[in-house]
């Protein structure tokens, strides 16, 4: 892994809540170069496949997710909370520590047998990625992969993706030698 991009990586203590370590991705974002190496890295495994849609999950999806829809020649598929898009949508609720959330993305996004990339900062627990799986394939999207710059492996997010080719760039924590 490339060890610059860690460098871009702040921990930000008890945010947002006590006892979180938050991965902070805004100094990557700062530095043009890293954050253009960053997209390339998220692009690699992909750029030779065909990609109709890249779904971007809320918010900093957004930010990756952009890029590489016009570096594919793809659709941009918005995946936001309830209630944050303006038509109709696929929803699924999913699991949160305390409660329950729902993403959405809209009806008409996706059609039948178009290939998707989900796009993400973060792979965590795996309760989003996994809820925007299903929309996708409610919408009879086929899924293509899970691309995200950064893996909390000790969360063990990808066994709710279970099938699911992912992506990551960065993984914590650390491999030896990283």
């Amino acid at each position: 892994m490339p060890k610059s991009l860690y460098a871009g990586i702040r921990d930000v203590p008890d945010f947002p809540r006590p006892g979180i370590l938050f991965k902070d991705i805004t100094p990557l974002l700062l530095d043009p170069t890293l954050f253009r190496r960053a997209t390339q890295l998220l692009l690699e495994p992909v750029r030779s496949q065909q990609i109709d849609k890249i779904v971007a999950i809320e918010s900093r999806g957004f930010i990756f997710g952009a890029p590489l829809a016009m570096e594919l020649g793809a659709g941009l598929v918005p995946a936001r909370k309830k209630g944050k898009l303006p038509w109709k949508t696929h929803q699924v609720e999913y699991a949160l520590e305390y409660g329950t959330d729902t993403i959405e993305i809209h009806r008409d996004a996706i059609r039948r047998g178009e290939r998707v990339l989900i796009v993400d900062d973060l792979l965590a627990t795996g309760g989003t990625a996994s809820a925007t799986v299903q929309a996708v394939e409610r919408a009879g999207g086929v899924i293509v992969g899970v691309s995200v710059l950064i893996e909390l492996k000790d969360l063990d997010g990808r066994s709710k993706l279970d099938g699911t080719e992912i992506h990551t760039v960065l993984s914590y924590p650390l491999a030896p030698g990283e």
